[in-house]
């Protein structure tokens, strides 16, 4: 259970609806209280992070990262994300049906955070997304808002 989370929202990059449903499941699950804002592509993500919202003061905390997204995929928008300063402490999780060791290697080279390749079952890919929120909300010291 998530007890005393950080302020900010969470961002997830998914192009499936199903993949998206789950990650709120796992959510509701974990008791995550946080914003959870939905970019389908690379492009958008980009888009999301680059808008200002200083009326409500909030800021990303946590992205999960699709890599296979249409306009402008995960790799893309990892590399834009990297080279932006105000992100580049920003945890990116990359959780992706990808297990190419090509593309984990690009994306630890480009600065992610961590790897996951998803689930195929539904109980293990709720399972995963609930440890990721665990540890990345819970159990490490975040940075603070950009």
């Amino acid at each position: 259970m998530i007890t005393a989370p950080p302020p900010g929202y969470l961002l997830v990059v998914e192009d499936s609806d199903e993949d998206f449903a789950t990650v709120l499941e796992a959510a509701r699950a974990a008791g995550l209280r946080h914003e959870i804002r939905r970019a389908t592509s690379g492009d958008e993500c980009l888009r999301v992070l680059g808008d200002n919202d200083h009326q409500r003061r909030a800021n990303p905390i946590l992205v999960l990262l699709d890599l296979n997204t249409p306009r402008g995929d995960g790799r893309d928008a990892l590399r834009s994300i990297r080279q932006d300063e105000r992100f580049r402490a920003l945890p990116l999780v990359v959780l992706t049906t990808s297990s190419n060791p090509l593309d984990v290697d690009y994306c630890y080279a480009a600065g992610a955070n961590a790897y996951h390749t998803k689930p195929v079952s539904y109980p293990a890919h709720l399972q995963t997304l609930r440890e990721i929120f665990d540890y990345w909300l819970t159990r490490v010291a975040l940075p603070a808002a950009p």
